[in-house]
């Protein structure tokens, strides 16, 4: 049986095409995911983004304890509602999830993980957790609704409570606003502007319904994989697993490795990594012509196998086909793709590919 966000109903009663995601209903689409795209890169889109989990720290060593367990070094959120992204890391090194952590205010903080992850991330915490006397606590009470564009912002400040519109358009990227239950946050997973707004299940539905009347476009998780593609921002199981560390993840600037006392689960594991070179490294992909860019498929140069593609699809503003792959360091400039037992060529770019609408490759 399938969990269902707050706003499930609002999703079939608005046509949305529902499909089974990490053990969520979840739209795929309202009718056109092109559109949806189009929509977030010209305009305004919004998703939702309630099956992603929200989990509350609190405590006196609440602090200490994220510096230990994350790669990133929380020691920078100074502020109430600044917000940082991070690596969780095992003890190999490898990414156990990748997610966003919030100052709310003095001693407590507020982590977003990814869905699929959410019960082997909060078992991991709670168990890391025990010796610091932390309070941990999962917030399914609440919901979270992403909208992104280059008009997400003016048309979306209006409709929010009005405390959190005074306070909503200075925002600096990464900061939040927050009020009670609500937290509006200047963060995303579209390369686009925007807010992902936090707030209590029982009032998503109204403002879900005032977004849409404000002519911002409901938007599927095929969309969201689209432009976070082209973003070039990694999706976890992807891109990056337990498997990966993030030095071979395109994440290194996700690890603080200053102070160097501090000592953070995986941090042993990846220092013997750090200046190897024949560490792996996560690039862009652009196939020179036809065809569409798959996951694992095979990457060649001069006959020999050289890396595999981690996340590929077609990209709806470049109108062609791109993917990140983890390839051995001395690619080159150029690769063949295995497409159907042909070798497709393809070139080798630095992702992103598109950010704030504006192509960021040469095409």
């Amino acid at each position: 049986m399938s969990m269902k966000t707050a706003l499930n109903e609002l999703h079939r009663a608005s046509g949305g095409r529902m499909t089974p995601f990490a053990g969520w209903d979840m739209p795929l689409h309202y009718g056109s995911q092109m559109e949806e795209h189009h929509a977030v890169r010209r305009s305004a889109g919004m998703f939702d983004v309630s099956h992603m989990l929200l989990i509350d720290l609190a405590g006196g060593q609440s602090r200490p304890f994220l510096q230990r367990l994350l790669a990133n070094d929380v020691a920078r959120l100074q502020t109430a509602g600044k917000a940082l992204y991070s690596c969780m890391l095992n003890e190999q090194g490898g990414v156990i999830d990748d997610l966003i952590v919030y100052h709310l205010w003095d001693n407590a903080f507020r982590m977003v993980v990814n869905a699929g992850c959410a019960d082997k991330d909060l078992a991991w915490i709670r168990a890391q957790a025990a010796p610091f006397g932390v309070t941990i606590t999962p917030r399914r009470d609440l919901a979270m609704i992403a909208v992104q564009g280059p008009q997400a912002r003016e048309k979306t400040v209006p409709l929010l409570p009005a405390t959190l519109a005074e306070m909503a358009p200075g925002l600096p990227v990464f900061h939040a606003a927050l009020q009670d239950d609500w937290c509006v946050a200047r963060t995303g997973y579209t390369g686009e502007d925007g807010f992902e707004i936090m707030l209590p299940a029982t009032a998503a539905p109204a403002l879900w319904q005032t977004l849409a009347d404000a002519g911002i476009s409901p938007c599927g998780l095929g969309a969201r994989d689209t432009l976070r593609l082209e973003a070039g921002m990694n999706l976890y199981g992807s891109d990056m697993d337990e498997r990966c560390s993030p030095l071979e993840s395109g994440l290194e600037w996700t690890v603080a490795w200053e102070p160097g006392a501090r000592d953070f689960i995986g941090r042993k594991a990846l220092e013997t990594k750090r200046n190897a070179i024949d560490n792996k490294r996560l690039v862009g992909l652009l196939l020179e012509g036809r065809g569409v860019l798959r996951n694992q498929q095979k990457l060649f140069s001069d006959g020999v196998e050289v890396g595999e593609v981690t996340s590929g699809g077609f990209a709806p503003t470049l109108q062609r086909s791109i993917a990140l792959a983890r390839v051995q360091p001395n690619i080159g400039e150029n690769c063949t793709v295995e497409i159907r037992g042909k070798q497709l060529p393809a070139k080798v770019v630095r992702p992103p590919f598109v950010r704030k609408g504006k192509i960021c490759i040469a095409i």
